[in-house]
């Protein structure tokens, strides 16, 4: 994989009600993202995507693009579990000639279209939820409020701790003009904020957006006509327990997919917790935040909460975690924003909260017990 490297990112803002077609934004990401790589559409020969049936078919964008040809091409299942070993996808491919140069992007109106949460009875696929909604898991909210209240009592941490990575991502997010929520947040706001699913405050879960974003990922020679500092795909794994593509039929619903990705992404890395210089966590809920950070070995057990309440995850800080202000602030487009922040920070690029020498970036992708994470360097 260390022959490929993300050579160029795009975006469309990250909109409250896009009035858009999910491929009409596609196209403007894809478009940006090229031209950041400093190549030409025509170039393009290979395309990726990943969706909960709430995007569109790689061939629509192939389309929409007028690509000439395309060598290869995948649509993979999935929402923010695949958000980052999906550029392990792309990179295989170019590393083995498959393709290349390859597009990756997530587009959906994933506020005003298909929206998490929403969920009926049926039979076959998904059938599981006629015996989880009766007893009010109607979404990831309910399943997760149970994991997240495990973790805080067996690490002895509170309120006061998921309130501190809330008012962090918030003072981020506040020099961020992508960012959906800029408005700071003092505690007392915070304890205001109405339960969801306790101990989840409305204010804990993560933004809920239209918008789309792509990467171009290439060869080391053909990025270097971009302009900007190639940014290598060091590794990117996918990890679970057994059962756990749905955290309700899991074995231990209480571990999320950082306790089985951490140890195997940092062996395909060769790198450890200490090489990490910035961490794009998939703060979906913020005491899974805390969470993460334990699991990736950011921290000690049981010391997430004072870590982040001493200002140390801050962009200047010991531990920096989400300065552009991550999911619950900055906003989601199930977590391959985060990728996008990853290269800015890699490159220097950082519009706000720059974080000072970054040189490798670690980026997860939360899917309940089952997900993904990428490590990121400066090639």
């Amino acid at each position: 994989m260390t022959r490929a490297v993300v050579a160029g990112i795009g975006s469309t803002p990250l909109y409250r009600a896009s009035g858009r077609t999910v491929l009409d934004m596609a196209l403007d990401a894809v478009r940006a993202a090229v031209a950041d790589a400093g190549l030409e559409v025509p170039e393009v020969d290979g395309v990726l995507t990943y969706g909960l049936n709430d995007t569109i078919a790689v061939q629509y964008l192939i389309e929409g693009l007028g690509l000439p040809s395309v060598r290869w091409h995948n649509d993979i299942a999935g929402g923010g579990s695949q958000s980052a070993s999906i550029l392990g996808d792309a990179a295989r491919a170019v590393s083995s000639g498959a393709a290349r140069t390859v597009v990756v992007f997530r587009s959906l109106n994933g506020r005003t279209g298909k929206r998490l949460g929403q969920s009926a009875l049926r039979v076959g696929d998904g059938a599981e939820e006629e015996f989880v909604a009766p007893y009010g898991m109607r979404g990831p909210v309910h399943l997760f409020a149970m994991v997240a209240r495990r973790f805080l009592h067996e690490r002895g941490l509170d309120e006061q701790d998921t309130a501190a990575v809330v008012l962090r991502s918030r003072a981020n997010a506040s020099l961020n003009e992508r960012a959906t929520r800029r408005d700071p947040m003092t505690l007392d706001e915070y304890l205001a904020s109405p339960f969801v699913a306790a101990p989840l405050r409305l204010v804990d879960c993560c933004q809920e957006n239209d918008g789309a974003a792509a990467v171009v990922i290439t060869s080391l020679n053909r990025a270097r006509s971009s302009g900007h500092a190639p940014v290598l795909i060091r590794a990117a794994e996918r990890a679970g327990g057994p059962g756990s593509s749905n955290i309700a039929r899991a074995e231990d619903g209480s571990r999320l997919f950082s306790s089985y990705v951490a140890p195997v992404i940092y062996s395909a890395a060769g790198l450890g917790p200490s090489d990490v210089d910035v961490s794009l966590l998939y703060d979906a809920y913020a005491p899974l935040q805390l969470q993460q950070m334990e699991d990736f070995g950011l921290c000690a057990p049981g010391e997430s909460g004072s870590l982040v309440r001493s200002g140390e995850t801050a962009p200047t800080g010991r531990v920096p975690v989400n300065p552009h202000g991550g999911l619950l602030s900055e906003g989601s487009l199930h977590g391959f924003n985060n990728v996008l922040e990853a290269v800015r920070q890699l490159r220097g690029e950082a519009p706000a909260n720059q974080v000072p020498g970054a040189r490798t970036a670690l980026v997860a992708g939360f899917g309940g017990s089952y997900g993904s994470a990428a490590i990121l360097q400066t090639a």
